[in-house]
């Protein structure tokens, strides 16, 4: 079986193990993805890391850091060169890359799978919401990250097969607990992300800021919320205690969880997006790092029993769940070891490959 997938988001190195688990599969895969991405964070470039067993390529990209407007231009010559039974799109149904990939799939007679995050029922203006329609009428299978955007297309009229799997896992061994905690480790909460209004990392420096006795924030990643929040920390006197991390590349990731005692994510939804993943979580958890996290979007469903959860938007909450971790060492041992158990059943890149792997089958055979 041949699969050919458009995908921006495997400029990120850690996230190409999930290919090399299709290829294991028996897969015959080319993934195309742009030489970079960019977003509030600044410009990715691609990081070739797992590249084992598949053709990973990089394509030019038109319109980069536009999600609605990004096409390949030399996509139609890959597909005539590899002739895919499958071509799997990486993009929401709403997007050019996405009406792009679907025409030039349907041109070369392969069958075409859709990933999509999109879990608010959001309206579009046309053009966009005649190509999303399209796109619905005429794909084979979609798979929807989370159960609540699979809920979404089948509220815009999706009726054909729908999965429900993750984008991407993680890797067990690379995201690994590291032993014992140095004694000498002031308690360290870390957030990764991007610094943006709807993650909620204010929130995260006002709890912070009740804290009693010793503790340390690290907030690693870029956006255009960097410099108020910096100015936030000073005005609340705790800045000597936080600590921003610049953008770093994914496998480095391992090493600044080691550092965390807890990791937060209180992002908060607004009426164009509501969390729709938290990988970061997943990261953590791994890693036997507790997690908190806001019941925004699929926060809840991702962390399960394994970790705690607040109302969005509630610094008070947040900063009783952050004071009884600090307090308590062993509710950070047990739910560290809750996450770890709920990553390996649930979000390793195996069992998200194998997932695809079966639905590519299906596809492949008609159904």
């Amino acid at each position: 079986m041949r699969v050919l997938m458009v995908s921006k988001a495997n400029v990120v190195g850690i996230y190409q193990r999930k290919l090399e688990e299709i290829a294991r599969l028996g897969v015959d895969l080319l993934a195309l993805t742009p030489p970079s991405w960019r977003d509030e964070r600044g410009e990715l470039l691609l990081e070739r890391v797992y590249t084992r067993g598949y053709r990973l390529e990089a394509t030019p990209i038109h319109f980069n850091g536009s999600f609605h407007l990004h096409y390949y231009p030399a996509l139609a010559r890959h597909l005539a060169a590899f002739r895919p039974d499958i071509v799997h799109i990486d993009e929401e149904p709403y997007n050019v890359a996405s009406w792009q990939a679907l025409y030039h799939a349907r041109r070369h007679g392969a069958r075409a799978v859709l990933f999509s995050w999109q879990n608010i029922n959001r309206r579009y203006p046309p053009p966009f919401v005649w190509g999303e329609r399209w796109v619905l009428r005429h794909i084979d299978h979609l798979i929807a990250g989370t159960d609540s955007a699979a809920q979404v297309w089948r509220e815009k009229g999706y009726r054909g097969s729908i999965s429900v799997i993750p984008q991407f896992g993680i890797d067990p061994v690379l995201f690994a607990p590291d032993g014992a905690r140095p004694p000498d480790r002031p308690f360290t909460i870390g957030y990764a992300g991007r610094l943006v209004e709807e993650k909620g990392v204010d929130l995260l420096i006002a709890a912070a800021a009740q804290l009693p006795g010793e503790w340390r924030l690290v907030l690693v990643g870029g956006g255009p919320e960097r410099d108020r929040l910096h100015a936030m920390a000073r005005e609340a006197g705790i800045a000597e205690r936080v600590e921003f991390a610049d953008q770093v590349q994914s496998t480095e990731m391992p090493a600044f969880y080691r550092r965390f005692d807890v990791l937060a994510l209180p992002s908060r939804t607004r009426p164009n997006w509501k969390e729709q993943f938290g990988r970061a979580l997943v990261e953590a958890m791994a890693s036997g790092v507790p997690v908190i996290g806001s019941n925004s979007g699929a926060i809840p469903d991702v962390i399960g029993e394994a970790g705690l959860i607040f109302p969005e938007g509630d610094a008070q909450a947040l900063a009783h769940h952050l004071a009884a971790l600090l307090a308590d060492a062993g509710l950070r041992a047990t739910l560290g070891e809750k996450g770890r158990q709920r990553a390996l059943a649930c979000f390793t890149h195996e069992r998200i490959a194998a997932a695809t792997v079966e639905v590519y089958r299906q596809v492949a055979a008609g159904g």
